[in-house]
């Protein structure tokens, strides 16, 4: 893992991302790119050009102050630290960067919701997850380790998902020292019997080219995606939770977007997601 950029916006979420940031750096003597996107205001757009130089000068230096502050933490030092503003608040951009350095990572801090919260519609954590293409760390809290003993991926054994679980574990291995591929069999996606759930993992062994005694392999059921994964996870004491997702695309599918993103909102654990 050579680069690892971490969005913030100077938020308690921010520096609980860039704590574990700063640890993952330094376990894997990595690059660590810290990310912040200035909001603009509208009127700078009709603005002229003199008037969004001498704005764009004026928010720049407070951005660089509050980066000075900000990165001020004995846990960076020693680290190959790189700050970065981009001018526009979109947050697409953020997996075009992560694209364009080449990044390994993405770690972004994230309130979630909590039932009294509403909705999170919308939210700057589930639009990266969203765009990414490169996998996202997403925190809630201060880290208390990087060491991820155990790591759960939820996935459906779909031939689609080969490329990316593989993906996956190539990322989980380097983070964890164990990981669980899990099949959650619920009533609305297709309710599958054991005979079938079996018989589609060994499918999608052969086709990833993977022996059930090189992966560990978990078969539940519950109400849903979220609450399977969530029981499992707790259940098995697990440090991280991974989901696989397809994105944008927008799928009706074991991988529609909305449920990762419910995962990321309401997981306590740390959760890291893969661009099927």
């Amino acid at each position: 893992m050579k680069k690892i950029i971490v969005p913030v916006d100077f938020s308690k979420y921010s520096e609980y991302a860039l704590e574990t940031g700063a640890a993952l750096a330094k376990q894997h003597n990595s690059e660590l790119i810290v990310m912040h996107m200035l909001e603009m205001s509208e009127s700078i757009f009709s603005a002229s050009s003199s008037e969004r130089g001498e704005e764009n000068a004026f928010m720049l230096m407070v951005a660089n102050k509050k980066f000075e502050t900000f990165l001020d933490q004995p846990y960076l030092d020693g680290l190959e630290v790189t700050p970065m503003v981009k001018y526009h608040k979109v947050l697409k951009e953020v997996a075009e960067v992560a694209t364009d350095v080449r990044a390994d990572l993405v770690v972004m801090g994230s309130r979630g919701h909590s039932d009294h919260d509403g909705v999170f519609t919308g939210s700057n954590t589930e639009k990266v997850v969203r765009y990414s293409n490169t996998p996202v760390l997403v925190v809630k809290s201060k880290p208390k380790s990087v060491n991820y003993e155990h790591i759960v991926l939820a996935t459906d054994f779909s031939e689609e998902s080969v490329p990316a679980v593989k993906k996956a574990l190539e990322l989980l291995l380097e983070l964890g020292k164990k990981t669980t591929l899990l099949h959650i069999n619920s009533p609305n996606l297709a309710f599958l019997s054991t005979n079938e759930i079996d018989e589609k993992i060994s499918i999608f062994l052969k086709r990833a080219k993977l022996n059930e005694g090189d992966v560990t392999i978990a078969r539940i059921s519950d109400h849903n995606v979220e609450d399977g994964v969530s029981n499992f996870a707790q259940k098995q004491q697990a440090d991280a939770i991974a989901m696989i997702t397809h994105g944008r695309k927008g799928l009706s599918h074991f991988f529609g977007g909305s449920i990762s993103e419910d995962v990321v909102n309401h997981s306590k654990l740390p959760v890291i997601t893969f661009k099927l």
